[in-house]
């Protein structure tokens, strides 16, 4: 047991430090249940929570307020194993031992009772403790008279079925709880304890991972899992990175690719530059997010919550009203036994973990229930072009020849000018020559000339070769003739001129390329209820109109400057939709804290993106947008079932009961069925399938983007 120590102090704002470990979600609940307490912010970092009063309550009153320390995972399934063994026990000792004569208090002598006590003490301590703490009864306090009332009236077997049933369905909850985590734990356990460490000599050895620091570099081989975030500096392997992106197929990685902690070489060997080791890798990261969200709750596991201690009373309420009806403890028992509170809390609880740890085992990790529930209402969806809709490289989607000369011709001068070069449209021209499998001429080093902002200047086999805008002809002298014909080519998508020994050549046309299943993905969101698709760009206005009629969207705005895709955010959510917005990039951050869910998708998404996103998709799949939709409006759906059945069941018991229809012992077991049933109901989230299977490929939305060589 702990209490807290005042760090300062106002009327009606007080300061405490807490020295424990206690769940903020916990920490903050018991002192808003206090009566007086309008807020309470606990600070993971300070361990301290801030708390807004009535200036009436005293800083010492609330410093006083103790509450235990939080079992941990082995306490918890331990004290479950013994309310069970116990309880059964309690059975037997009762059966064994029957009742003879005993009349009122004397109850609590028979055997059966004391043992019944015995197995129930843990109910019936938190069910004090919360009425004299918070003054409000709460389920356990209902449960504890209830098993009070079952002892005095000669019948401890009903107090044990409650005991029995509830602490059942509190381990199928924990269960399902254990499922989620392990979902992520086992997919992406580490488990190395040595690496190979290569040194300045390029020698090899054998260290414990402890050792192992950034900037370090080691040796990963086939069959070995890696043990950190890095770059690959020598070497090709195939990657299995399917806990880190969802992605079964393997990946192909060489020089100056990234690779991460968690993922397994399953051909080929590698060198690789260490930037993250330990709890700084990505996979450390995830795991700690995906645990964090679980002390997040969704508005409706709060309504819940509230729904279920309100009830509480209620069954007071009818117990009395019932014993002044018809003067029978046996009816009025059977408004004890029955309360509301489990089902509705432990089903919520248990629908929405199951849920976030579905949607890490496919790829998608959800920051919280709130987020979960906020996708089920989404009605607009913002997609960012660049890095998102398209894949952010740039792909050649035509050579345009002029002046006599060949495709083949330009391309194998310009790809050789621009061999050596890392910039995105010199390596989608190289990586083209390749496939064209043309034979590239020798070009001079010495006589290349990068030209900031305009192009390159080289010299390859004794031909000039000018790659660049029209201002680097221009500039250049080259010959005006045909400048005015290619520039008709050159008013869609991204174009290159090209020209040789002074005469213009042609122009090559580049696109970034529409992501596999976008458009697949984006029928999708339409059926799953989404009433917008809106692409915001900062490209031209007639790339992003070639993208809006390709993808059919419902509008589109070009030529956006970062700062202003907030804007566009504002001004949808201003006309009352709700409102998803999916980007990769810095400039996405501020429209991704403003949108109601704000998505981060893909292998190029930053840091920043993924800090201010509620949803981070690990894949590069856009069809896990819409499977995470599709999950979330099951779960809510879940959760609605759980509550209808719960009130439905138990209403009906409680009518029964009051009638006299059924005994006490019947009404608790059709109560705490009940609730079994319906944290089943929730835990079958995590085993049923879904119509569309996680990251199951689309085909691509066009299979012709390059000029055919013949």
């Amino acid at each position: 047991m702990y209490k807290a120590r005042i760090l300062h102090c106002i009327p009606g704002r007080t300061r405490l430090q807490l020295k424990c470990n206690n769940h903020a979600g916990m920490i903050e609940a018991l002192y808003r249940s206090i009566l007086g307490v309008y807020s309470a912010l606990y600070t993971k970092e300070t361990q301290s929570v801030l708390i807004h009063h009535d200036p009436s309550i005293s800083a010492e009153q609330l410093a006083h307020v103790v509450y235990p320390k939080e079992m941990s995972k082995q306490e918890r399934e331990t004290n479950f194993k013994q309310e069970l063994t116990m309880s059964i026990a309690a059975m037997f000792i009762d059966f064994v031992f029957p009742a003879k004569g005993l009349l009122g208090f004397k109850q609590l002598l028979r055997p059966g009772a004391i043992a019944a006590l015995i197995a129930s003490r843990g109910m019936i301590v938190n069910g004090t403790k919360g009425l004299i703490q918070t003054k409000k009864p709460n389920a356990d306090t209902l449960s504890t008279t209830a098993i009070f009332a079952s002892i005095l009236k000669g019948s401890p077997r009903s107090a044990l079925v409650i005991l029995f049933m509830s602490t059942l369905s509190e381990i199928i909850t924990e269960i399902t709880a254990n499922k989620t985590r392990n979902y992520v734990r086992d997919m992406m356990k580490l488990d190395v304890s040595y690496v190979w460490r290569v040194d300045s000599n390029g020698e090899e050895k054998k260290v414990s991972i402890k050792e192992v620091q950034k900037g370090d570099y080691i040796a990963v081989f086939e069959g070995d899992k890696i043990s950190v975030d890095g770059t690959v500096v020598r070497g090709w392997a195939n990657v299995d990175e399917s806990c880190m992106t969802g992605e079964y197929m393997p990946k192909d990685v060489s020089f100056n690719q990234k690779v991460y902690a968690g993922t397994i070489v399953k051909s080929g060997n590698l060198c690789i530059k260490v930037e993250n080791v330990g709890d700084q890798t990505a996979v450390s990261r995830i795991v700690s997010l995906i645990e964090g969200t679980q002390e997040k709750k969704a508005p409706i596991q709060s309504y819940a919550d509230q729904l279920s201690e309100r009830l509480v009373p209620l069954s007071f309420l009818l117990a009395g009203f019932i014993y002044i009806v018809t003067k029978r403890w046996d009816r009025v028992l059977n408004m004890l036994v029955i309360d509301f509170v489990c089902g509705i809390k432990l089903s919520t609880a248990t629908a929405i973990s199951a849920s976030i740890g579905k949607a890490a085992r496919g790829g998608a990790l959800i920051k919280g229930g709130e987020y979960l529930e906020k996708l089920s209402k989404i009605d607009t969806a913002i997609l960012d072009k660049t890095g998102t809709i398209t894949i952010g490289k740039p792909v050649v989607k035509q050579v345009i020849p002029f002046n006599g000369f060949t495709e083949r011709e330009i391309l194998k001068y310009v790809a050789s000018a621009e061999e050596h070069s890392s910039h995105p449209i010199a390596e989608a021209i190289v990586k083209l020559a390749k496939e064209w499998r043309l034979e590239l001429p020798e070009h001079d080093h010495d006589h290349m000339e990068q030209i900031v902002g305009h192009g390159v200047k080289a010299k390859v086999a004794d031909r000039t070769v000018l790659i660049g805008n029209k201002k680097l002809l221009l500039d250049e002298k080259v010959q005006a003739r045909g400048l005015k014909f290619i520039d008709k080519l050159a008013v869609k998508g991204n174009t290159v001129y090209v020209a040789l020994d002074g005469k213009v050549a042609g122009v090559i046309v580049l696109e970034d390329t529409i992501r596999d299943g976008m458009k697949r993905t984006i029928n999708q969101l339409r059926h799953e209820g989404i009433d917008e698709v809106v692409m915001i760009t900062g490209d031209k206005e007639d790339v992003a109109k070639d993208v809006y009629q390709q993808l059919h969207l419902d509008a589109y705005h070009a030529e956006v400057l970062p700062q202003h895709k907030l804007e566009y955010v504002q001004s949808y959510k201003a006309l009352g939709n709700t409102v998803m917005m999916v980007g990769d990039g810095i400039n996405d951050a501020p429209a991704l804290t403003y949108a109601d869910v704000g998505v981060t998708m893909g292998g190029k998404r930053t840091d920043i993106a993924v800090e201010v996103s509620d949803v981070v998709i690990t894949s590069d799949n856009p069809i896990i947008i819409t499977d995470v939709i599709k999950l979330s409006k099951s779960t809510m759906n879940t959760v609605k079932q759980n509550f209808i059945i719960t009130i439905a069941v138990n209403s009906a018991a409680i009518i029964l009961g009051a009638f006299g229809t059924i005994a006490p012992i019947i009404s608790a077991a059709i109560h705490n069925a009940a609730t079994i049933g319906v944290v089943l109901n929730s835990m079958k989230i995590l085993f049923k399938e879904e119509r569309i299977k996680w990251n199951n490929p689309s085909p691509p939305l066009s299979t012709t983007y390059l000029v055919d060589s013949a």
